[in-house]
């Protein structure tokens, strides 16, 4: 199969609030086509280590696709460092230039001298058009690889890859489709699913199975490939029934849904409304649910209420209960459940409370302790839960622990 690797350029994406995108989207797009993306690299604006990063991806792989440095700033370097990595020469094409100085005078502005460089082409090199932006791309076929320059922005380089890089690797890539799905469970660690689901998906050498567990649930990732796209996604239903077979309800989401999109659907479908108490997770419940659009069908209100007078005062909170039993207990969530209910006028009502910590637990309410509830009219039920974590991860599993007991009772 052949394989591809992307490089990322931009000291910008190593800071702790970058995200590399690009990859993400170029990684699919890829095996859309039967392309594997073996590897994924960031480099900064580095001369020495971005020429090291392109020779070792030309060694590896018969797609490199790098995308960003292409600017006109003195720290866009990416053309200069790649045709050094290639061993080819660097030119000004006068044509080139002139286009580019041509869509400044377009919009009324003189072209700054340094955009210029965005006119330097390697030697061999297709220039990839970009009508989104002042930077063109670059194409070059090298000794059996093919090579990609793209910008960075997005909506230059998405438009750019589609139809002028896309287009060539089509032929390339054979006759193989890659197809992926992300199935998301509830309720098991890693190491119990796995013992469950090993005994099916180690029979199958494609799909591809890849367990992952993340802060609140596991998720299954299964890749295919196949002659056509559709013979891929018939292998992954395959391999999804007979998990969900051995899983059940424990699998909430077979195409990637979040929690919180699978419950909003779960209500709009039933044509059900739901009200929400929370003390210890602060609205964390409520703002994933209506972090989904439409949500205004089905989630009508929710309340904070974090002291015992405002569990009293908005929930109608018997005092002797929170005396008798405390805040934290599966009287308190019971009622609270309850109280939302009554108060929103809905079908449905769920609440949390707990001690998230760092500080407030003690021997018999240690920190990390949870009580959720669900009340609806037929009944009310609780769980006593005991989640490990900071107090981030501790607010985030129980409003999943909450948002999952209602998924279940929708079931």
């Amino acid at each position: 199969m052949l394989t591809a690797e992307i490089i990322a350029i931009g000291s910008e994406l190593l800071a702790t609030d970058r995200t590399d995108t690009n990859s993400l989207w170029l990684t699919e797009k890829l095996n859309s086509i039967g392309i594997e993306v073996r590897l994924k690299t960031i480099v900064g604006d580095d001369d020495a280590r971005l020429e090291e990063a392109i020779k070792d991806a030309i060694k590896r792989s018969k797609v490199v696709i790098t995308t960003g440095g292409l600017g006109p700033t003195e720290d866009d370097v990416t053309r200069k460092v790649a045709a050094r990595a290639l061993g080819r020469r660097l030119w000004l094409d006068e044509q080139l230039l002139e286009e580019i100085r041509a869509r400044f005078q377009a919009f009324g502005v003189p072209m700054p001298e340094r955009n210029s460089r965005q006119a330097m082409v390697i030697d061999g090199a297709q220039v990839l058009p970009n009508p989104n932006g002042s930077a063109p791309g670059l194409f070059i076929e090298h000794e059996g690889t093919a090579i990609s320059l793209l910008p960075g922005p997005p909506r230059e380089m998405r438009p750019m890859f589609e139809n002028h890089v896309q287009p060539k690797l089509v032929g390339r890539a054979g006759n193989l489709r890659v197809r992926r799905r992300l199935l998301r469970v509830a309720g098991f660690g890693e190491s119990a699913l796995d013992e469950q689901i090993a005994p099916i998906y180690t029979q199958f050498d494609n799909p591809q199975t890849t367990i992952l567990f993340n802060n609140t649930e596991i998720e299954i990732h299964l890749k295919a490939q196949a002659r056509t796209e559709q013979e891929a996604e018939k292998l992954l239903d395959d391999l999804s029934a007979r998990l969900e077979e051995r899983l059940g309800n424990a699998i909430f989401s077979f195409r990637g849904e979040s929690m919180e999109e699978v419950v909003g659907l779960k209500l709009t479908v039933g044509g059900y409304t739901l009200g929400v108490a929370e003390s210890c997770t602060g609205g964390l419940v409520a703002q994933r649910l209506t972090d989904i659009s439409g949500a205004s069908r089905y989630f009508i209100e929710g309340v904070v209420v974090y002291s015992n007078e405002a569990k009293t005062r908005a929930l109608g909170i018997e005092p002797m209960l929170l005396r008798k039993y405390g805040a934290v207990s599966a009287e308190v969530a019971e009622s609270m459940a309850e109280g939302i209910m009554k108060r929103a006028g809905t079908d449905f009502g769920i609440s949390v409370t707990g001690i998230a910590g760092p500080d407030g637990g003690t021997e018999e309410k240690p920190v990390g302790l949870v009580y959720i509830a669900l009340a609806d009219e037929a009944h009310t039920e609780h769980r006593r839960l005991m989640l490990p974590g900071d107090r981030q991860l501790v607010r985030w599993r129980a409003s999943q622990a909450v948002l999952d007991l209602l998924r279940r009772r929708l079931i």
